[in-house]
């Protein structure tokens, strides 16, 4: 491994890789991640078409095919996409809502609103949530994403400005999504889920550059609420469905790939372009499943202050996909290329003048928003130029893992980890022992670190760092 400057570290390209691989991370990040993570990096650098490099985030940990953290880009004449290297929770991703209360007004009601956001909000592994769906339904949600779900009362038209691609990929084809799929997502809307989701309530604690935090509607000591969830079992049924096509497809192109879970094909292919409009009925699914949940969260508040939502200035900060496959254009070789780039564990950073970033925020980028582990602080940064041009627009998605969940669970029990939060003043809800102990916080690389890798290698810039006052798990 060389290092190419502070912060960022290359492996070079041997035996089947077509592309070197790079890491961004300090040094002390650089010891926290996993040898297999190493391989399977070199591994995902091995897909034909693959642009630059094979790039792993501070985050990076061990995934299935690809590592969670991993950011790849494909030519589109010559490239694959490959489910892999989006994930099985296609478009699992961050929503940040603020509020004009100060985390002092909260306090006193927050036992309050966390219990009736956990009644609003079904939370855990298989949860069925309020919105019943008729087939023909689920397929214009899955063709429209959060703006059927707005046109049907749930959230404001105002907030799909805020969210990536206004929440609706197009190109998303219902037919090319299995009778499975569909019958897995018909419950599923406006439902947490488990494993690393959450739903927390959040005070701004620190602010680093005023003037971009002000344009993101952000204050010092604001109350503000972050969501993460997916696309639930009709995306993971989605990945599943395709990559065992992808496996068939790779022996009509002869395509030879280390792992079976870097099954792919190519991008023009026919079963390339099938996926592409499938997997884009799943992460629209996983943007209305985030905007149903924002009108139960502004539901809870109404109910727990007695004031509407609108004049708690409940607004959209930003909504943010990192795990997603998006044709996006970028600078190759002095060249203007349109390429198909997977983010799996990734989260997209556009800087200012980029025409992805919402009119708002054209001056500044759009939010980057990382969540932290349970218990720990999470920030909102922006991309940089240097992240254009090295990582295609891409920075890290959170703390990344540190151990696996089974010895997350053999460390400490459930009950444990909620005393140990709650001893820091934090409330918390969870949907079972087991899930608390998954996730506790020893489970996770530092946070701080992590972003101080962002920051090190220059690829993202800190605007706030939030601390939990309140979190809900599945």
């Amino acid at each position: 491994m060389q290092k190419i400057r502070e912060g960022v570290y290359e492996i070079p390209k041997e035996g089947e890789m077509r592309a070197s691989a790079r890491i961004y991370a300090s040094e002390k990040i650089l010891g926290k991640i996993e040898a297999e993570a190493f391989q399977q990096l070199k591994n995902s650098a091995t897909l034909p078409g693959i642009q630059k490099y094979a790039i792993g985030m501070p985050d990076m940990h061990t995934g299935y095919g690809p590592p969670i953290g991993g950011v790849g880009a494909f030519e589109k004449e010559t490239g694959v996409v490959s489910p892999g290297f989006i994930g099985f929770d296609q478009n699992c991703g961050i929503r940040l809502i603020r509020t004009n209360f100060t985390a002092e007004e909260i306090k006193p009601k927050l036992k309050e609103l966390i219990d009736v956001l956990f009644e609003l909000i079904p939370a855990g592994i298989g949860e069925t949530g309020k919105i019943r769906l008729k087939k023909d339904e689920l397929g214009e949600l899955f063709a429209q994403g959060a703006a059927y779900l707005v046109k049907k009362g749930y959230g404001w038209k105002k907030d799909l400005e805020k969210i990536e691609e206004k929440g609706q990929m197009k190109n998303a084809n219902p037919e090319k999504v299995s009778e499975k799929a569909f019958q897995r997502g018909l419950n599923q809307s406006g439902t947490l889920g488990s494993g690393n989701h959450f739903l927390e309530i959040q005070k701004v604690s620190e602010i680093f550059d005023e003037k971009t935090a002000k344009k993101f509607g952000l204050f010092q000591g604001q109350g503000v609420i972050m969501l993460h969830s997916g696309s639930r079992g009709a995306g993971h049924q989605i990945a599943t469905d395709y990559l065992d096509k992808m496996l068939r497809a790779m022996e009509k192109y002869k395509i030879k790939v280390p792992d079976r879970q870097l099954a792919c094909a190519p991008i023009n292919s026919s079963e390339g372009q099938d996926f592409l409009q499938a997997m884009n009925c799943g992460v629209n699914y996983a943007f209305a499943n985030r905007q149903a949940m924002t009108h139960r969260i502004r539901e809870g508040f109404e109910k727990v202050f007695g004031q509407k939502a609108e004049d708690m200035e409940m607004s959209l900060v930003y909504d943010v996909c990192h795990n997603v496959a998006k044709f996006e254009k970028h600078e190759i070789n002095g060249k203007q290329k349109e390429l198909l780039v997977h983010r799996k564990g990734a989260t997209r950073a556009m800087p200012s003048g980029r025409k992805e970033n919402p009119e708002a925020y054209m001056t500044t980028g759009h939010p980057v928003i990382i969540p932290g582990s349970m218990g720990t602080p999470s920030y909102v940064l922006v991309g940089t130029e240097t992240a254009l041009n090295e990582t295609f627009a891409s920075v890290c998605h959170g703390a990344g893992r540190a151990m696996s969940r089974h010895s997350a669970m053999q460390q400490k029990r459930g009950e444990q980890v909620k005393k140990d939060l709650e001893l820091k003043g934090q409330i918390v809800k969870g949907a079972s022992w087991a899930g608390l102990a998954e996730e506790a916080p020893e489970a996770y690389k530092d946070i701080d670190e992590v972003i101080a890798s962002v920051e090190l290698s220059g690829i993202g810039r800190k605007i706030t760092k939030n601390l939990p006052m309140a979190v809900m798990k599945g």
